[in-house]
């Protein structure tokens, strides 16, 4: 159901997150995404001969993490091929200190205290969420046994579809359903 019909308005900015996972013939997966953000006005930016035009790309980021069946990072490539500054594409180098972590639990709060704040860039930073719940998504048919089965447990009490106590786990992951206690 879409949203309802807004009021009159003019658009201003329009930022696009894409992201994408693909399986590698060496069996690692690599998980893209991009972030692009364009303005409907000129913005005065003396870096970049002045201004940026209306329409023009403002911030074009993309970074891929080649990670394993475990979600274990192997590698971390990043570009920033638009930016308001110069210097901000010198940071990319530095995300390769998320390499050999693990995406799971506390993953992002790990990520924060290697390239947060001012070790790192906002904009990478806050395409890690995306990248994550693609990797994710891209991998959870792929596992088989055990490992789906665990994987498949890690979701459970991540939101109110997939509760314990949920129709849909009692129906879908019977073996993590848990009933609630009798009103008393």
């Amino acid at each position: 159901m879409p949203l309802p019909k807004p009021a009159r308005r003019t658009q201003q900015h329009h930022r696009v997150v894409n992201c994408v996972g693909f399986l590698r013939a060496d069996g690692l997966w690599d998980i893209e995404g991009r972030m692009t953000d364009i303005k409907t006005c000129d913005v005065d930016n003396e870096e970049r001969g002045g201004y940026v035009a209306a329409g023009e790309t403002f911030h074009d980021i993309s970074m891929r993490l080649t990670i394993d069946q475990n979600f274990l990072i192997h590698q971390v490539e990043c570009a920033i091929d638009a930016a308001p500054a110069r210097m901000c594409a010198g940071i990319v180098g530095v995300f390769k200190r998320i390499e050999g972590t693990r995406i799971g639990p506390g993953w992002l709060r790990e990520t924060r205290e290697r390239v947060g704040g001012v070790k790192g860039c906002t904009h990478l930073n806050e395409l890690l969420q995306p990248l994550a719940t693609t990797a994710i998504q891209t991998l959870w048919p792929a596992k088989s046994g055990d490992a789906k089965s665990e994987r498949r447990g890690a979701i459970i009490n991540t939101c109110h579809t997939w509760a314990q106590n949920s129709e849909v786990v009692q129906r879908v992951l019977p073996e993590f359903y848990t009933p609630d206690p009798p009103s008393t």
